[in-house]
């Protein structure tokens, strides 16, 4: 895979690179926020958002670290307007991301999610685990 590609991450790998730095989806935010061009949509943000000012987060990082680690995100990710809209996914939420990557003409998925993960390729993109992004796409 080549560098500075557009890449979209599920709120699932944010959510546990934020919250576990160290492990698999950690590496790769750091290296998707490091190498690449992250996409993001008003509606994939919110959603980051909203499933991170949950309670049961507070025993692994404090609400402000987490409150932060969205202020670095917003200076780094390009915001994608939504026109084409997509329902190819049963989860709601997950339409959301094929959203931001069609619209967005991204390069690569990157989702632990097996809904999604069954989607690939979807439209061209491939959607490849965090261990996958890793590897360059292996």
């Amino acid at each position: 895979m080549k560098a500075n590609q557009r890449v979209v991450l599920d709120t699932n790998t944010l959510i546990s690179g934020v919250l576990l730095i160290e492990s698999i989806p950690g590496q790769a935010v750091q290296k998707a926020i490091t190498d690449d061009r992250v996409l993001m949509s008003e509606a994939s943000l919110d959603e980051l958002v909203t499933v991170l000012s949950r309670k049961k987060f507070d025993r692994y990082l404090r609400v402000e670290d987490r409150a932060e680690f969205v202020r670095v995100l917003l200076r780094v990710v390009d915001i994608v307007s939504i026109v084409t809209i997509v329902r190819a996914c049963r989860d709601d939420a997950d339409n959301r991301i094929l959203e931001v990557a069609v619209n967005g003409d991204a390069e690569v998925i990157v989702s632990g999610d097996r809904d999604l993960l069954v989607l690939h390729p979807f439209r061209g993109i491939p959607i490849l685990t965090p261990r996958a992004y890793l590897k360059g796409g292996i």
